[in-house]
């Protein structure tokens, strides 16, 4: 990348994603595919670069979460790559869905028949996956619903459906107790037992998430689906993954300092206050950036020049300010890190995201709105 528009930006590091995903792959059971997760833009890594690091890896299928992804997707991928959209596509979208060859999701049989409608018009099969709710709460048949097994069963037989599998949702493999999730998995069999006693066995049955996919191979059954666990997440967790790294990094310049004296009011409202003459510091990024607001006024913190210095006065939309007086030879210009690691300095997005009381994803997820991206190789 070349000269950058603005003193702040992105790094992705690809060689640190490319080790992730072979520590990941080593964990996948034998027999089992590997589903790589880039919704929302790679949780804000960067689909497209992203993307090409997977496929050197050998993976095939990817998941995301809307059609338009799917579409974009579809623009540089692999023909033959399985593109599996997580959220429900309503019926009038069908023709979209066959002309890029998404699976989608079956959780009702008027979408079913709309789906197989519009393939015999286009002249194709389109796989699907039977779409169940274990206990996320969120989309899918009710497991103990007769429903679940007599529509899924009804619509795998339709023209020009094939169904590869059924899919489902964790959402307590990232705590420390698992009996949650051990009942999700024995609600998943119960299902998957209903469809194979109608006859219909399915190669990509999908409930692994992150987590489950690292540490628990009896969860993967066809197609595991690590998400961010390859970005580096969890690094901080009870289900961390020996040797995943952080790959997504935040940094600026400094645009202006500022030598100020004892009780000097900082930012908006004022509430940022000085408690002794004080060297400031205006990084020239904010909220509007993806950054969350409440990592200002000294409950967050960067690095400088190897040394931490905390945040002080309200995040701006646009810019926000740290106090620099005990950082040594600090000048206009000097690259402050918001997110990344200098030496045994760190400030991992989990450390960011749990200070302001926001999870890592719903703050790396902004950052392609406004900030340029490099991609170290």
């Amino acid at each position: 990348m070349g000269k950058l528009n603005r003193p702040a930006w992105v790094e992705v590091d690809l060689r640190k994603l490319d080790s992730n995903i072979k520590i990941v792959l080593s964990r996948v059971a034998p027999g089992v595919k590997t589903l790589a997760v880039v919704k929302a833009d790679a949780y804000g890594c960067g689909m497209k670069e992203v993307y090409k690091v997977m496929k050197e890896n050998g993976i095939d299928d990817y998941g995301v979460a809307t059609l338009q992804e799917a579409i974009d997707l579809r623009e540089y991928c692999d023909p033959k790559d399985r593109i599996v959209i997580f959220s429900l596509i309503p019926e009038i979208n069908v023709d979209d869905v066959c002309k890029y060859n998404a699976v989608t999701l079956i959780e009702n049989l008027g979408y079913a028949k709309a789906l197989s409608a519009e393939a015999q018009k286009q002249g194709i099969t389109i796989e699907v996956m039977g779409c169940v709710d274990t206990g996320m709460g969120r989309i899918g048949y009710q497991w103990d619903d007769p429903a679940c097994v007599e529509e899924l069963f009804e619509a795998s037989e339709y023209p020009n459906l094939e169904m590869i599998g059924i899919f489902s949702h964790l959402s307590s493999e990232d705590v420390e107790y698992k009996y949650w999730s051990d009942l999700q998995y024995e609600r998943f069999r119960s299902v998957l037992a209903g469809l194979e006693a109608k006859g219909l066995t399915m190669p990509l049955n999908s409930l692994a998430n992150s987590p489950a996919t690292c540490h628990r191979p009896h969860l993967q059954f066809g197609l595991a689906r690590p998400g961010g666990v390859f970005y580096g997440r969890y690094e901080g967790t009870c289900v961390a993954m020996p040797g995943v790294q952080n790959i997504l990094s935040v940094k600026a310049n400094i645009t202006q300092l500022k030598d100020v004296p004892d009780n000097f009011s900082i930012g908006y409202e004022r509430v940022g206050r000085t408690n002794r003459p004080s060297k400031i510091a205006t990084l020239a990024l904010g909220f509007a950036d993806g950054l969350i607001r409440s990592w200002g006024n000294g409950n967050g913190h960067v690095i400088v020049n190897g040394h931490y210095a905390p945040t002080i006065g309200k995040m701006c939309m646009d810019q926000f300010m740290v106090d620099v007086t005990d950082v040594p030879d600090v000048k206009v210009g000097d690259e402050v890190i918001i997110i990344g690691e200098s030496g045994n300095l760190h400030i991992l997005p989990e450390e960011f995201a749990a200070k302001c009381n926001s999870a890592t994803n719903e703050l790396t997820c902004g950052l392609p709105v406004r900030l340029p991206y490099k991609y170290i190789r």
